[in-house]
Order: C-alpha cells, then sequence, then structure tokens
C-alpha cells in the first residue's frame, strides 16, 4: 500500500485521513475524552485556578496542540486525540462561563450553540459539498471539522446540563436515556440505512452529555446523587484507560483511515 499527499497522486494511490476511522475504539475514547472534559475541568477549578484561570490556561494548551495537530500530515493518535480532550475541556468550559460568569441560561446557550453549530454545517457544506469526515485531507476541512468538535461539546455541555440539572432528571437518569437515544440512531443507521452522516454527527453531539452525566454522576456527592469518587480519581482513571486504547490503536493502526485517490484529485482541483 502506497501513500501519499495531494500533490502528484498516480493511481492506485490513497491520501491517508487527518482523522481516524469511526470504530467501536472511536466512540469509547470520544465517551471517555468527554467524560474527563466534564471532571477535569471542575478538577482544575478546585486546584485554585477558579474558572477564568482554568479557562486561559487550558484554552493556551489546546491552541498549542491543535497547531500541532494541524501541522501533522496525516492521522496520529496521540496528537488527535489529546488534540479531543483539550477540546473537550475547552468546550466545557465554554459553556460554564456563559452559565456561571455571564449568567445565560443553559436554554438559551442550547438554542444558541445548536444555531452555531447549524450554521457551520451549512457554511462547510456550502464550501465543501460534504459534511463526512472520511475526507478530512485539507486545512479548510479540517477547520471545518474541528470548529463542529468545539461547538458539539458546548452545546452538549449545556444541552445535558439543562435535562439534568435544571430539569431535574439528575446524572444517571440523563445518561440513560441519552443511551437510549444513541442506540435509536444506532439501530436507524445499521438497521434501516439512515444517512451515514447525519447520524454520526447526531450521535457525536449526544455523546457529550452521555460522558459528562456519566462523570458527574461517579464524581458529584452522594447527596447530589453521584458516587462520591470525586474529581481527580474519575479523571485519573478515564484518561488511563484513554491512554491504555489510544496506544493499542497506535501499535495496530486499526483505525487507520484512507481517502481513495479520485476523491483526493477531486479535492485537489
Amino acid at each position: 500500500m502506497t501513500h501519499t499527499n495531494l500533490e502528484g497522486t498516480s493511481p492506485g494511490r490513497i491520501l491517508l485521513n487527518k482523522v481516524p476511522e469511526v470504530t467501536v475504539f472511536f466512540w469509547i475514547i470520544k465517551i471517555l475524552a468527554t467524560t474527563v472534559g466534564e471532571t477535569f475541568a471542575d478538577f482544575l477549578s478546585g486546584l485554585g485556578l477558579g474558572l477564568g484561570g482554568t479557562t486561559a490556561v487550558m484554552t493556551a494548551v489546546f491552541v498549542v496542540v491543535l497547531v500541532v495537530q494541524f501541522r501533522t500530515r496525516r492521522y496520529v493518535p496521540a496528537i488527535y486525540w489529546l488534540t479531543v480532550v483539550l477540546i473537550s475541556v475547552v468546550g466545557t468550559l465554554l459553556t460554564d462561563n456563559l452559565t456561571d460568569v455571564l449568567g445565560v441560561p443553559l436554554a438559551l446557550s442550547t438554542v444558541v450553540f445548536a444555531l452555531a453549530l447549524g450554521i457551520t454545517f451549512v457554511v462547510w457544506y456550502s464550501t465543501e459539498r460534504t459534511l463526512s469526515i472520511h475526507s478530512v485531507v485539507t486545512i479548510r476541512r479540517e477547520a471545518f471539522y474541528w470548529l463542529a468538535v468545539l461547538l458539539t461539546f458546548a452545546l452538549g455541555t449545556a444541552a445535558g446540563d439543562l435535562v439534568s440539572e435544571d430539569l431535574g432528571v439528575g446524572y444517571w437518569a440523563t445518561a440513560l436515556l441519552v443511551a437510549l437515544i444513541i442506540g435509536a440512531i444506532a439501530v436507524s443507521h445499521l438497521v434501516f440505512r439512515a444517512d451515514a452522516v447525519l447520524t454520526f454527527w447526531l450521535a457525536y453531539i449526544l455523546t457529550r452529555p452521555l460522558g459528562a452525566s456519566l462523570g458527574d454522576g461517579l464524581a458529584q456527592p452522594k447527596a447530589d446523587g453521584g458516587l462520591a469518587l470525586g474529581t481527580t480519581w474519575t479523571s485519573l482513571l478515564f484518561l488511563a484507560t484513554i491512554l491504555a486504547v489510544v496506544t493499542y490503536l497506535a501499535v495496530t493502526k486499526r483505525d487507520q483511515a484512507a481517502v481513495p485517490e479520485a476523491e483526493a484529485a477531486a479535492i485537489a482541483r
């Protein structure tokens, strides 16, 4: 198998994608990263940094890692998933700042982030004629991709907190409800052949409130409906699991994705 870039392609060659293949490992790490985004942000805030300090530090770290991600020529598991973990934290902090600092109601945040995500998808599609993650092979497509990912985390945080806290559903009930919806989306795609791109992004959005509810359920005090593991142990547990799975993928390359040259050539034009 020969790999190449957009320039100088020839028959039979393929271009490596900048994002992983969507496998069961993808969803496992995504949910774990989402949980870390919820608990690690709370952990850092509790160290004395406060919400403002945590936001400044994590945003700076995220920008540095995102630049590294953009500079890579292919999907690298460690860099990609570190970017996802950090964007999960930043997305959580974005919603938290709106809610706790500016006093924006979660219902309004949910609507605003949903509209922003919808506009991002419209502009992305009008520019690239696709929303598929199977051909994220240009800087512009990758920029759209990471913007959409950031907004899904912010939206998922707002919607999840709205349901579990403002509406009083609770952490575990919210997690179960979201899991059932994700299951229905999976069935719609696998059994009834619903559009792959649509079902992917719906599931991607919903894994945020799922992971956040699980994180809160594990970390929060028992008086608040949690298991009282604390943000430190919950974060460490999930980070260790992410590290183990990412290491496995880096060694086995089971989630390497490639783009057929015909599509790569069309992109190059």
